[in-house]
């Protein structure tokens, strides 16, 4: 039973830090509420934007007709949309 405890002791050592880690990673994630949201546009894929088109080519959620088009938008938590490549504010709005 001595030459197991070893094993054991490094085992749980082991659970533990992964533990952590995910509990660290966890912590610098996007809130689940954010106080305020971003209309961000230019990453939008297609048939995934949120609502209607920036320049009123449609009024609806899902009608991208391509990936990306700078009229085309989905909401993010604020101050994340200029971390994505080819994204842009068009608006921000209280979270509700």
């Amino acid at each position: 039973m001595m030459n197991r405890n070893p094993l054991l002791k490094a085992t749980l050592a082991s659970v533990m830090a992964v533990g952590a880690t995910m509990m660290t990673a966890n912590a610098n994630a996007v809130p689940d509420n954010p106080k305020q949201w971003e209309k961000c546009a230019g990453i939008a894929k297609k048939g995934m934007n949120d609502c209607g088109a920036l320049d009123g080519k449609h009024g609806c959620a899902g009608q991208a007709k391509i990936d990306n088009a700078d009229n085309e938008w989905v909401y993010v938590p604020a101050g994340t949309c200029t971390k994505i490549t080819g994204g842009f504010v068009a608006a921000v709005k209280p979270a509700k």
